[in-house]
C-alpha cells in the first residue's frame, strides 16, 4: 500500500525550505559571510570602521586639545575650573611647592609696604603638592571671582571669611574630605599643603561646578612674527634681542623684593626673590613665566597685620611680554569682572600663550626695567 502524501504538507515544507535558504544567503552577503559587525545607532558601520582605521594610523600622533582660557596653553584639563590657592611668601616658607605649575599668579601686599602673598591659579597641570598654603585676604576674593575660580585657603581674616560666602571655597580650617594636610616636621604655620587631586575630590563631593565658565584673555597667535616685525600690538618698538639683558625689578620691601630676568632664547622671564632664584621644589627648576603685568593700586592699613588694596576700579599698568614693555591701564569694574589690561590706545593687551604673573604694586613702590 502506498503511503499517503498530503500535497498541502509538501507545499508548506517547500515554502519553509525556500525561506530558510533565502535567509542564509541574505545573512551571508550582508554580513561579510558570517562575520558579525557592530551597529552604532544613527551611524553606518563602515563609517565606524573607517574611523577606527584612521585612529590606528594616527595613534602615534599627539592629540592637540583646545587652549585653556587662563594661560592659553593646550592641555588635557583645558576646561577645568581654576583652583585659586593662597600661598605664603615668608622667607621661612621657601622654597615653594608647585608654584611653577600655576597658570596665573597674583602677588600682592597683605600689609601696606611690607609682607606680600600669592594667589596661584591652577588649571592645566595635575600638581602633586602645593604650598605652603596660607590664609585668605579679602582683596583676593574679587580677583578669584573674576576668574571663576574655587578659592583654597587656610582660614583668613575676618573680612576675608565674610567675603567667602560669595565664592565656592575650600577652607583648611574645616578641611572637608581631607583636602589639606600638614607636614609635621615643618614649623607651623608654614607646613600646610594640598594638591589638585585633593582639591578636585573635595570640590566634587561638595557639589561645586568643576567646568570653567571664564571667558578668557586674548592671546597672540604667532609671537614669532611679532618679534620679527619689531612692532608690538600697542605700537611700541619690539626688539627682544635688545631686551635679552634687561631686568624688571619690583621694590617690595626685603625679603619680598622681586626681579625678573628676560631670556630671549626661551622668550621667558626668570623669577628671582630676595636676590635668590625662585625655585619650585617639585621640579628643582627656576620659575619662569611668559607674561608679567604690573598694576598700580593704592593700599591702606586698616588694623594690625591687615590692609585694604584697591583692586576694583582702574589704574596704571605695564605689561611685559615677548620682550616688550607695554604701558597702559588695568580695569576691573565689579567683583565678578575679570581683571583686564589695556594699552595706551585702549586695546586689550594680547598675552603670549603661557604662564602669567600679576604683580600688584603700591603707588610708591619702585619699579625699574633696565
Amino acid at each position: 500500500m502506498k503511503p499517503y502524501i498530503n500535497k498541502q504538507n509538501i507545499l508548506v515544507f517547500a515554502c519553509f525550505c525556500l525561506l530558510f535558504i533565502t535567509g542564509v544567503f541574505y545573512f551571508a552577503f550582508t554580513n561579510d559571510f558570517g562575520y558579525r559587525t557592530t551597529t552604532i545607532i544613527g551611524r553606518d558601520s563602515t563609517d565606524t570602521e573607517k574611523e577606527q582605521l584612521e585612529s590606528n594610523e594616527n595613534s602615534g600622533k599627539s592629540f592637540k586639545s583646545p587652549p585653556n582660557t587662563i594661560s592659553g596653553t593646550e592641555c588635557e584639563n583645558y576646561n577645568r575650573r581654576p583652583f585659586a590657592v593662597m600661598i605664603a611668601e615668608d622667607a621661612e616658607a621657601r622654597d615653594l611647592s608647585g608654584i611653577g605649575s600655576a597658570d596665573l599668579v597674583i602677588e600682592m601686599p597683605v600689609v601696606t609696604g611690607s609682607i606680600t602673598r600669592m594667589m596661584a591659579l591652577f588649571v592645566c597641570e595635575n600638581v602633586k603638592e602645593i604650598g605652603s598654603v596660607r590664609s585668605a585676604r579679602h582683596d583676593f576674593v574679587p580677583l578669584a571671582l573674576g576668574y571663576d575660580a574655587i578659592l583654597a585657603h587656610w582660614g583668613g581674616s575676618n573680612m576675608a571669611l565674610a567675603e567667602t560666602d560669595k565664592i565656592d571655597n575650600l577652607d583648611a580650617m574645616v578641611n572637608y574630605y581631607d583636602s589639606f594636610y600638614r607636614k609635621k616636621w615643618i614649623p607651623a604655620p608654614h607646613n600646610g599643603f594640598t594638591d589638585t587631586g585633593r582639591l578636585t575630590n573635595a570640590a566634587s563631593k561638595l557639589g561645586y561646578r568643576l567646568v570653567s565658565e571664564f571667558s578668557g584673555y586674548k592671546f597672540l597667535e604667532n609671537p614669532e612674527s611679532l618679534q620679527s616685525s619689531n612692532v608690538s600690538d600697542g605700537g611700541e618698538v619690539s626688539n627682544p634681542k635688545q631686551a635679552q639683558n634687561k631686568k624688571l625689578s619690583i621694590g617690595y620691601r626685603s625679603p619680598y623684593d622681586v626681579m625678573y630676568d628676560y631670556d630671549y632664547k626661551t622668550n621667558s622671564y626668570l623669577r628671582w626673590r630676595d636676590g635668590k632664584k625662585e625655585i619650585d621644589t617639585l621640579t628643582g627648576s627656576q620659575v619662569e613665566v611668559k607674561n608679567i603685568a604690573v598694576m598700580r593700586a593704592a593700599s591702606r592699613q586698616i588694623g594690625d597685620g591687615y590692609n585694604d588694596v584697591d583692586v576694583i576700579g582702574n589704574g596704571k599698568a605695564v605689561v611685559y611680554r615677548n620682550g616688550d614693555e607695554i604701558e597702559g591701564t588695568w580695569v576691573k569694574k565689579t567683583d565678578t569682572d575679570v581683571l583686564k589690561f589695556y594699552n595706551k590706545e585702549g586695546m586689550e593687551v594680547e598675552f603670549v600663550k603661557g604662564k602669567i604673573w600679576v604683580n600688584v604694586a603700591e603707588l610708591n613702590t619702585r619699579v625699574v626695567y633696565e
